[in-house]
């Protein structure tokens, strides 16, 4: 388990989680003071976008099937996009994006790594399940921000491709049940990393030990995660 909690007690804000899909019935979470520097959350935020990108792409290069090629694209578009789009809101913000994204990228390659599976079937389902997760995660933390986290959000809320994913993900497990297993296991392994990149994306050097601070945002992000592998026929 990852403690976090803030050494001082400001005033909390309240923060919104929702999983994708849902139009209403979101939790709001309170939490002391959590969002980092405007550039620390937008540097991330960005360079996750291009992680998933560069997954997808990687995933049309290794199939011959012109139907999951032309699936893929499309997912890999909508990534391309919402990279493209935060991209320009730090540029506007007279920042460099590359200087902006570059602390994040080993951490974040890294854990890329980790949800590169053997079979890409596992593959596909990390990046729907992880960019699903990241994606309630930051849009929570974009009310920080005013108008520029408006901007941010309206990026994060935009079509990400996922239903092509999830098509992909329950043909599999109809053609044969055995992957149904498999890839219910692969779905479970992925939470704890992704958590922690969640906590990567708070302010460093203010987290100490109160497990009831954070248990609401685990609780809540794990909540979502579960009704994305139900959804899909995936045990959770």
């Amino acid at each position: 388990m990852v403690n976090w909690f803030w050494k001082r007690k400001p005033a909390r804000r309240t923060l919104t989680l929702r999983s994708k899909g849902e139009g209403s019935g979101a939790t709001r979470v309170d939490f002391a003071e959590l969002a980092p520097e405007l550039n620390r959350f937008l540097g991330q935020a960005a360079y996750l976008q291009l992680g998933y990108f560069e997954t997808l792409t990687r995933g049309i290069r290794g199939t011959h099937e012109l139907a999951r090629k032309e699936a893929l694209s499309r997912a890999a578009g909508a990534a391309l996009d919402k990279h493209r789009g935060i991209v320009a809101i730090i540029s506007d913000l007279g920042d460099d994006p590359t200087e902006v994204m570059l602390p994040f990228r080993e951490n974040l390659d890294a854990f890329r790594r980790k949800t590169i599976g053997v079979h890409q079937e596992e593959t596909l389902l990390a990046v729907y399940l992880t960019a699903g997760m990241l994606d309630d995660f930051y849009l929570a933390l974009a009310s920080s921000y005013g108008e520029t986290g408006e901007r941010v959000a309206a990026i994060l809320r935009e079509d990400d491709g996922g239903g092509e994913i999830v098509s992909i993900i329950q043909q599999t497990i109809e053609s044969d049940d055995e992957w149904r297993s498999l890839l219910s296991m692969w779905g479970r392994r992925l939470v704890g990393d992704t958590l922690l990149v969640c906590r990567g994306a708070l302010r460093p050097g203010r987290l100490e030990a109160d497990d009831t601070r954070i248990e609401p945002v685990y609780t809540e992000l794990m909540g979502a995660h579960a009704r994305r592998m139900d959804a899909m026929g995936l045990a959770s």
